[in-house]
């Protein structure tokens, strides 16, 4: 079977190629602001999961991960998890609550919400 036949059809494959940019780079605002507006990282971060499963519907699964390679996928996971931890860690060192230790900035900032976008 041909690259081209696996997938959904041309009118899908086109549709993913306009909007999955737009997609994610609308997840990506969704998680920057979410402390400021209803929404946060959970609402961001599945909006850019969907990116990703829009690829892999309308292409196929093999191409989705001939684009992000299972071991891509799992440094990826795994630096999430350690970001996570390091994070974690460096709150109970500085002797405040975990994950709640960086200073509040002024209000209607971008960064005003401490680890919250974290």
């Amino acid at each position: 079977m041909k690259e081209q036949d696996k997938g959904m059809t041309l009118i899908v494959k086109t549709i993913t190629r306009l909007t999955v940019g737009l997609i994610l780079l609308f997840g990506i605002y969704i998680v920057s602001h979410g402390h400021i507006s209803p929404g946060g990282g959970f609402a961001g971060g599945v909006i850019v999961a969907l990116s990703f499963i829009h690829i892999m519907l309308a292409f196929g699964k093999e191409v989705a991960f001939k684009t992000v390679s299972q071991k891509v996928a799992s440094v990826f996971e795994s630096l999430g998890a350690l970001i996570f931890v390091t994070l974690a860690i460096a709150g109970i060192g500085s002797g405040y609550f975990f994950l709640n230790f960086l200073a509040k900035g002024e209000p209607f900032r971008l960064f005003s919400s401490g680890l919250i976008p974290l």
